[in-house]
């Protein structure tokens, strides 16, 4: 089939194109989370959480407990972060163990991941997954939050994020979802047709009953190259295993050999409804 036809598949034809994107992976999930051979422990620490890392209960009593966490994020503790262009102030938790969803879902991530506040955890900063050559040659990545690179201590360039970032349901720029106590529910013609023709793999966290983005809202940090959809998944998407980068949650292949694909863009379209086929007119589904 020429890919000149592609615009003109049927639904149909578009599910059978969607199921040759169904992988196997060779290599561990995990992925660059491998960290260098220590694997879960790298972040998991089963018998002392936070202590181990010389930490005292005394400061901080509730150490440890969120998901055993085995990095120093005490140095992040309290501190303010500014992202999205200076648009959206994050306060971060006293705790790992703060019961919000921006301790477990932003502040254990930067723990590792921040460059700035808190040591970089044995992160090389370098690429780690095989990019498409039209990546270029550089293997330095913006691994760091905090020091991307540019200047240390600067968040302003960074993807919003925190209690402050809400995604919102309605309007020229929202999907025609649901806001249900802080869940999304796309329950509206286009965003019940995005999900048919995409899905929708995002987790945002709930806060004061107002959905919120966080790392883990795009991130699943258990598994950086595959995503599994099944018969119950959020998606129309044929069942399967489906390859994925940098941890996302749905579908996101950059080295799609078709130069029609559009599985990255229908990522990001989950909360950039004003960016979408369904909401600009176009019958367009997902095409790999």
């Amino acid at each position: 089939m020429k890919r000149s036809l592609l615009v003109m598949l049927t639904p149909i034809a578009a599910a059978s194109l969607a199921a040759a994107q169904i992988t196997t992976p060779s290599t561990d999930i995990l992925g660059a989370h491998l960290n260098y051979g220590r694997g879960c422990a790298a972040c998991h620490a089963p018998h002392s959480g936070a202590d181990g890392n010389g930490n005292s209960r005394a400061a901080d009593p509730a150490s440890g407990v969120t998901a055993l966490w085995g990095e120093d994020a005490s140095g992040l503790y309290g501190k303010t972060i500014v992202t999205g262009g200076g648009k959206f102030v994050e306060v971060l938790p006293a705790s790992v163990s703060a019961g919000t969803p921006d301790a477990e879902g932003l502040l254990t991530c930067l723990s590792c991941h921040d460059g700035n506040y808190a040591p970089s955890a044995m992160m090389r900063n370098r690429v780690y997954e095989a990019l498409p050559s039209t990546y270029g040659t550089g293997n330095t990545i913006p691994t760091l939050f905090g020091n991307s690179g540019a200047s240390v201590g600067s968040y302003l360039s960074q993807h919003p994020v925190g209690l402050s970032a809400k995604i919102g349901c309605g309007g020229a720029s929202n999907w025609d979802c649901t806001e249900i106590g802080g869940v999304i529910v796309m329950n509206g013609a286009n965003s019940k047709r995005f999900v048919t023709n995409y899905g929708f793999f995002v987790k945002p966290g709930k806060y004061a009953n107002s959905p919120v983005i966080v790392c883990t809202t795009c991130h699943e940090p258990h598994s950086m190259n595959a995503v599994t959809v099944t018969a119950g998944s959020n998606s129309g998407l044929p069942a399967g295993t489906y390859a994925t980068m940098f941890f996302l949650r749905g579908p996101y292949n950059p080295d799609d050999s078709n130069p029609m694909s559009n599985q990255t863009a229908q990522f990001c379209r989950q909360c950039h409804a004003d960016k979408s086929n369904e909401m600009n007119g176009s019958t367009a589904g997902t095409v790999f």
